[in-house]
């Protein structure tokens, strides 16, 4: 027996709520805030908490940096705006759904 997805009903395989929930999603905030002893942390805000985590280790994979991610944001070690961004046009996200800070 398939495994069955949740919100649509249908088999796993042929689900395409996630892709879904990235075209529909809300806008992405990406910017950097200082941490401890003066690092900088790219912040990326507005990813649904369904998706964080893969997206987070996404991210950390594709920029080569470490991070963490929370319930609603993932922090990456380092300045990275720009490549988070064009991280999060390559997984599958909106370009217009992301602003960059």
């Amino acid at each position: 027996m398939p495994d069955i997805c949740p919100k649509c009903g249908l088999p796993l395989e042929i689900c395409v709520c996630n892709v879904l929930d990235r075209e529909t999603e809300t806008k992405i905030k990406v910017y950097i805030k200082k941490a401890k002893f003066d690092k900088v942390v790219t912040v990326v805000e507005g990813i649904s908490p369904e998706e964080i985590e893969r997206t987070a280790k996404s991210l950390k994979r594709m920029l080569a940096c470490g991070g963490t991610y929370k319930s609603n944001y993932v922090e990456l070690q380092g300045e990275h705006r720009q490549a988070a961004k064009k991280a999060l046009e390559s997984i599958g996200y909106k370009p217009d759904s992301i602003d960059v800070a």
